[in-house]
């Protein structure tokens, strides 16, 4: 029913002045079909009016490809009559009444403000309360962190002191330990340049020896050659000296 109202009031003009016609709803699944006339009886004209509503539908796209329709079915009324309250009975009411009202009244009110007044003092007991608490509490923290930083001052005095002393002892070890490896270094140093020298005196020696069996040899064999001279030069004079005197 609504998608049919819907549908009626989109094919109608949103004007609303110039209200043409609404036109039939055609269904497109099935094709028209005539139904049978039946006979109407006429009924009898009704003296009341019937009430129409008026009904307006506006259609706004939202997004793209789809619309949103905000249906109106009727405008706001006007004029509409309150109803009427009865009038309240008057009382008569004496001048004591209104006394006795109003001392009531006075009363109930000192009697609020000494409760607002015993109100504020117990909140303001309890905040004095809550200071003092707060105060004794940040007094205790302070006291306590100052221990604890003392605590802890004292053994990081203890712990560096420490350190300083295993620092000092590491480095006089290894100290002696660099001390005893140069002189172990020095000692072997010096070893090596002893056995180093001995090795080359030794070789000295061995080449003066050869040298001197070398210039021995050389003499002689220098003395062999000279007696050989010699002993050629014998012969030769006495083969001269044969010679003459034989002539």
């Amino acid at each position: 029913m609504l998608i049919g109202l819907v549908r009626d009031s989109v094919m109608q003009c949103f004007c609303h002045t110039c209200r043409a016609p609404v036109l039939p709803a055609v269904n497109r699944r099935s094709a028209p079909t005539k139904k049978p006339t039946k006979t109407r009886t006429k009924q009898p004209k009704s003296s009341k009016k019937v009430k129409f509503i008026t009904t307006e539908i506006r259609c706004q796209e939202k997004s793209k490809g789809g619309l949103c329709y905000e249906v109106i079915l009727a405008e706001p009324a006007v004029n509409v009559a309150q109803p009427k309250l009865a009038p309240v009975p008057g009382k008569n009411v004496s001048a004591e009444e209104i006394e006795e009202k109003l001392k009531a009244a006075e009363e109930r009110r000192l009697s609020l403000e000494a409760k607002k007044m015993a109100d504020w003092s117990a909140k303001m007991a309890k905040i004095e309360e809550a200071s003092r608490k707060k105060d004794e509490l940040d007094k205790e923290f302070k006291t306590h962190a100052k221990e604890v930083l003392h605590t802890k001052m004292e053994q990081y005095e203890e712990k560096r002191e420490q350190q300083l002393s295993e620092i000092k002892e590491k480095l006089k070890t290894h100290a002696s330990d660099i001390e005893k490896t140069r002189q172990s270094l020095e000692q072997q140093k010096v070893e090596e340049l002893q056995k180093h020298l001995e090795d080359k005196l030794r070789n000295a020696a061995t080449l003066r020896d050869d040298n001197i069996k070398k210039i021995l040899d050389r003499l002689k064999e220098h003395e062999r050659r000279a007696e050989l001279v010699r002993q050629n030069k014998a012969a030769l004079a006495q083969k001269t000296d044969v010679t003459a005197s034989s002539g």
